[in-house]
């Protein structure tokens, strides 16, 4: 391609509409900042950095690529080096194809000589039962039938080589386009309240590849007996080691065991033995009267950021169901924000709650395996100044266990992240200047929060530091991030990615070497490479491969790579690898002043840090997933809250995607015209 800049619009106001933030977070970025903590922000330490070559020896156990269940070993090598790749059973993983460049198109836009077409949308028939979807007629006994609102995180689990079951979370409703004269919760229907609980969730559906190419399209004749909505009102249960502790106790459940529903269901993961790990994020929106809890509470519940009184921008939940009411149901709000576990492979089955994990606003939960076989869970808090955390589990996987497997993420240590930067405080000067040793880098350690009964947390006990996770992980020292978003491991080089997605709230006086930037309105990708590159290990290495913004900002950085042919890319949201490692990135809340997108960046040889934009999203959504399926054929995208602009109404929709009618959120996917890999 030419050696230029692509082309940025001419303009830029801010990221997401104010319609956004109200109905997917709850206006979190107007609240005062959660985490209240005096943490040190590690730039003024200097510490002797853990050599990155020598942590980045390839022996490893491959991450879950996506679009497979199951991990397998790959061997272990001296040196991380180019060839690397071929001993693996990779190709180069070399990208071939023309960017698409910045644009504020209400389409789904896609490289020359690749199409697209939407697999699932809200409203689609999910269960044989379900009714055809109708705008103006909607009920909440067809919306549990049928696909939830707003699409987020979508994993492929296959049924051979042209059928899979497709799982989807959805995350969140937003009632001022899904029902026209919608105003407020306290205005709203009863009927309509109930729609929008039974549109959270998530989806099972089964799809099929089209005639040998890499489309794929819902299962409509038959059965389809694994088709499943799970919803705000599904019966669940809680397993580990809070289940049956007091903060879960309720009147409609005095045993603490028997939750009901998941809300604001983001990113997550799959484990190795076919099941979906699904993240419940912001949770605290959906509650009323937070300030009426007991005084006990108030401290904790002032830390997940629950709301207090009953404003006007409220769901009202409350409304039809008391549980929402934290004045009369003070432990309710302590049911949510859990990573739960579907069976996709038996729609009769119950969802579970794993303890163990912890509480927090969850965004990923993504499996690998240890060298010594124990399972690993990384998970991202995603709020200004939150933690990166990993579980470990105490026992190992055995394929084809069914029975053990389905217990170990029960039993385990729960670890948050310290980092410490390897260069002088004065380097870290807040204009994104690399210091002097060429890199953000630096070494990190995993602190211990809990194992079983055990707290290492002072004046915490291991309940406590189960249910109020972020209290314990303030106490111990861990370090404040940019939002740490989506977390996922490469399946080829070992080193496991995270995005964060910005933080416009860190002053100058806050930057340190892992968030290098004040007022980070654009964000950036970590990269943490494990001691012996075994997730089981307590240290670490780090860097930052990717700062993202304008190319032409000096404060951006692209692994090194010539900044006149890459992308400009924003708001890093989700993560993904392709079988050959390369790394997909999805955005959300571009600040550059287009759309959202998907981009693709190799991480290793001499192509790293050539990020170039593999799509763009219609107007006013985001991009979710991305899911790229384990033959390379296929993409898969969740486009998110489409038309959600202020002042977009059903009767004046800023978007018609995908139908040309009302907009709806929609999972895709995308493919080469001429049945090539994607990508290559």
């Amino acid at each position: 391609m030419a050696n230029r800049l692509l082309p940025l619009l001419p303009t830029h106001t801010s990221g997401r509409s104010a319609m956004t933030c109200r109905f997917r977070c709850g206006n979190a970025c107007a609240h005062d900042v959660a985490n209240p903590s005096d943490n040190t922000y590690f730039g003024d330490v200097v510490a002797q950095a853990i050599s990155r070559r020598g942590m980045l020896r390839a022996g490893t156990l491959g991450a879950l690529a996506a679009g497979v269940v199951g991990i397998g070993a790959v061997p272990a090598l001296a040196e991380p080096t180019e060839p690397q790749a071929e001993l693996l059973g990779h190709s180069s993983g070399d990208i071939r194809f023309t960017p698409v460049p910045p644009n504020k198109e209400d389409a789904l836009t896609v490289p020359d000589g690749y199409t697209s077409a939407v697999v699932a949308r809200w409203g689609d028939p999910v269960t044989a039962d379900a009714p055809a979807f109708d705008f103006d007629n909607q009920s909440a006994e067809a919306q549990s039938k049928q696909f939830g609102y707003n699409c987020d995180f979508v994993t492929l689990f296959p049924m051979g080589a042209n059928r899979g079951l497709l799982w989807v979370n959805h995350e969140y409703t937003n009632e001022n386009l899904m029902f026209r004269g919608y105003t407020t919760g306290v205005a709203a229907t009863e009927e309509q309240i109930k729609i929008a609980l039974a549109a959270h969730g998530g989806s099972v559906v089964e799809i099929e590849r089209v005639r040998g190419t890499g489309q794929w399209k819902l299962v409509t004749t038959g059965r389809r007996r694994y088709n499943r909505r799970v919803t705000a009102q599904t019966p669940m249960r809680f397993s580990g080691p809070a289940a049956g502790s007091d903060p879960l106790k309720t009147a409609a459940d005095p045993e603490g065991r028997t939750p009901v529903g998941m809300l604001n269901n983001c990113s997550g993961g799959s484990t190795p033995w076919g099941t979906v790990l699904t993240a419940e994020e912001n949770i605290d929106q959906y509650f009323v009267n937070g300030d009426k809890v007991p005084a006990a509470q108030l401290p904790y519940i002032s830390r997940y950021t629950i709301t207090t009184g009953t404003p006007a921008s409220s769901r009202r939940f409350d409304r039809v169901e008391e549980r929402f009411d934290l004045a009369k149901h003070p432990n309710e709000a302590n049911r949510f924000g859990w990573v739960v576990e579907i069976d996709p492979f038996d729609p009769d089955s119950t969802p579970v709650k794993r303890t163990a994990l912890g509480r927090l606003k969850h965004e990923a939960a993504n499996t690998t395996l240890a060298r010594d076989g124990r399972v690993v869970v990384y998970m991202g808090d995603d709020s200004r100044f939150e933690y990166i955390y990993k579980f470990v589990s105490k026992n190992r996987y055995i394929p084809g266990n069914d029975r053990h497997n389905r217990n170990l993420l029960d039993e385990g240590t729960l670890y948050v992240a310290k980092f410490t930067g390897d260069s002088p405080a004065a380097e870290i000067d807040g204009s994104g200047k690399l210091p002097s040793d060429g890199a953000f880098d630096g070494s990190g350690q995993w602190i211990p929060l809990v194992s079983g009964d055990r707290s290492y947390v002072d004046g915490m006990t291991a309940i406590e530091v189960l249910v109020y996770t972020r209290v314990a992980a303030d106490k111990v020292g861990a370090t404040k991030m940019d939002r740490p978003e989506d977390m996922e491991r490469n399946p080829v080089t070992g080193g496991v990615y995270v995005a964060l997605t910005n933080n416009t709230n860190r002053t100058a006086a806050q930057v340190d070497e892992a968030n290098p930037r004040p007022s980070n309105k654009h964000g950036h990708v970590l990269e943490i490479v494990e001691r012996r590159d075994d997730a089981g290990e307590k240290t670490f290495a780090w860097s930052l491969p990717l700062i993202c913004g304008d190319p032409n900002d000096p404060a951006t950085y692209f692994a090194g790579y010539d900044k006149t042919k890459v992308s400009p890319i924003s708001c890093p949201d989700n993560v993904a690898f392709d079988r050959d490692g390369n790394l997909w990135i999805s955005t959300d809340g571009n600040q550059l002043g287009s759309n959202d997108g998907m981009f693709v960046m190799p991480v290793r040889g001499k192509e790293r840090g050539h990020l170039r934009q593999f799509l763009t999203v219609p107007l006013g959504a985001e991009t979710c997933g991305p899911m790229v399926t384990q033959d390379q054929r296929s993409v898969f995208v969740a486009v998110q809250h489409p038309g959600e602009l202020d002042g977009a109404t059903p009767d004046k929709p800023a978007s018609r995607w995908p139908d040309g009618d009302q907009p709806r959120p929609s999972v895709a996917v995308v493919w080469h015209a001429k049945g090539k890999q994607v990508g290559a």
